[in-house]
């Protein structure tokens, strides 16, 4: 987890007061592809290995199958097919980032997992313009680490695999 110090503004400033920490975004972290990708932690119910999956019969492209966790039945979505990336390469372990949602949990299938950081909201800006389609649609904001974006998906959007999807 990065440090309050490590995340501070550019003008050197102290690290906030615990007050103003509170208004910190807490996000949990995962890679697909190329990209980096944060979600808020109070949507993520947990972080599994890659499990048995069912396959649905005409289910959205997107959708992997359905896991079984603990006799609650997860429909598993595919971060790839709907990033619209390659396919993970066969010997490739994927992670599921079990995630709540109005209508129950649902996986977000992932590359590997990265750790929970604390956000800063002052340094939070709109998606750059030079996002792929696919990434634009589904990302709410972006925060600047130190040598990379963090990608931060709009849950809502990214589960919705309606059928213009």
């Amino acid at each position: 987890m990065l440090s309050n110090s490590m995340l501070s503004n550019h003008n050197g400033a102290a690290a906030k007061t615990s007050a103003a920490n509170s208004q910190n975004t807490q996000v949990s972290t995962f890679y697909v592809g190329k990209y980096f990708f944060g979600i808020e932690v109070v949507r993520v119910q947990e972080v599994l290995r890659c499990q048995k999956m069912t396959v649905v019969p005409l289910a959205p492209p997107v959708i992997e199958g359905l896991i079984n966790l603990r006799g609650q039945i997860v429909p598993a979505l595919d971060m790839r097919r709907r990033l619209n990336l390659e396919p993970r390469k066969a010997e490739a372990v994927p992670m599921n980032v079990i995630v709540r949602t109005e209508e129950g949990a649902i996986s977000l299938i992932v590359d590997d997992i990265g750790d929970v950081l604390d956000l800063e909201p002052e340094n939070i800006e709109t998606p750059p313009d030079n996002l792929g389609a696919e990434a634009r649609e589904l990302i709410r904001s972006v925060y600047k680490l130190k040598d990379s974006l963090l990608l931060l998906l709009d849950t809502d959007r990214t589960i919705d695999v309606g059928p213009t999807h």
